[in-house]
């Protein structure tokens, strides 16, 4: 199964949403493999704490040399091995596989040549043979990274892999209409996908949002850091106004698959989080549930099931 994480703007906790979920996921026995095709920015490295790669790759052997035929095999790296927080494999999880991109090596300049799609299916379906779940983590916007994956994935051989999409965005008005635009604008991904050969009524069917960084409104004003009453009744109008624009604009909850409270790991520090971080009191456990949940619907076929 393929996972593509995609977001309109920067900033939105895509990637240390998908490196944490995907990091739940192997602890749940799951084979796992984590693609950066974030190629102007590769920080995967950085927050599975995996260290020469945190801003990808030096060795010349990224996804984006690879991609351009200019490396004959890609660097794997055993991410429970390598990561320095996390101290090996634990008992009955599963394969948790980083191959990341190369430092400096920049995004695509043109779109993507018939060679250049053929060579990414080609990765794709290999990497489909041994992993369950393959996590894809796209550059922002209507990048040409997200150009490739949908043509590789459009192609006919490709069809009969499940494929599905996560669109992240945080919990503002901007966030909400930007993420409305990705998808359903027009050159949203729904459009670029028939374009690419996709059905489009599938393909929507494919897709989910997330959101990030989200805090619940209460009169208990000690869950918001000390708010004043009227700071919280604000918040409180703010956000079920949120929610009517995120029905409208079809972002709301129906193709929602799941929320990400604010935690102060996440802002400071983007890092996987574990359960000592929540054991010690410097994570909070509901961001730890929320990861977890995550991580359970992606590969549920009934939360995909059309709305």
């Amino acid at each position: 199964m393929f996972v593509f994480a995609t977001s309109d703007k920067g900033g939105t906790g895509r990637s240390v949403t998908s490196t944490n979920v995907l990091y739940r996921a192997a602890l749940n026995g799951e084979d796992v493999c984590y693609l950066d095709f974030d190629f102007g920015s590769p920080t995967a490295g950085a927050v599975f704490g995996v260290s020469g790669v945190e801003r990808g790759t030096t060795q010349g052997r990224g996804l984006h040399r690879y991609l351009h035929g200019k490396a004959v095999e890609l660097q794997r790296i055993d991410v429970w091995q390598e990561a320095r927080v996390l101290g090996g494999r634990p008992a009955g999880a599963g394969q948790l596989v980083l191959i990341p991109g190369d430092e400096g090596g920049g995004e695509f300049n043109q779109p993507p040549s018939d060679e250049l799609i053929q060579r990414c299916a080609d990765l794709l379906s290999h990497l489909n043979e041994e992993f369950s779940v393959i996590l894809v983590d796209l550059s922002a916007g209507r990048s040409l990274a997200t150009e490739l994956a949908l043509a590789a994935t459009g192609l006919e051989r490709m069809s009969r892999i499940e494929s599905r999409w996560l669109v992240f965005h945080r919990w503002t008005r901007q966030h909400v209409l930007a993420a409305e635009g990705l998808v359903y604008g027009v050159n949203g991904l729904i459009r670029q996908a028939e374009a690419r050969g996709h059905d489009p009524v599938i393909f929507r069917r494919r897709i989910r949002f997330v959101r990030t960084a989200t805090t619940e409104p209460s009169s208990e004003r000690e869950r918001l850091g000390g708010l004043s009453a009227a700071q919280v009744a604000w918040l409180q109008q703010r956000n079920k106004e949120l929610d009517l624009l995120a029905s409208n604009r079809q972002v709301g909850r129906v193709v929602r698959l799941g929320t990400i409270p604010l935690d102060p790991v996440l802002q400071w520090q983007e890092q996987l989080i574990s359960n000592e971080d929540v054991g010690r009191g410097v994570a909070n456990e509901a961001t730890l549930e929320a990861f977890d949940d995550l991580a359970e619907r992606i590969t549920d076929k009934s939360t995909w099931e059309q709305p």
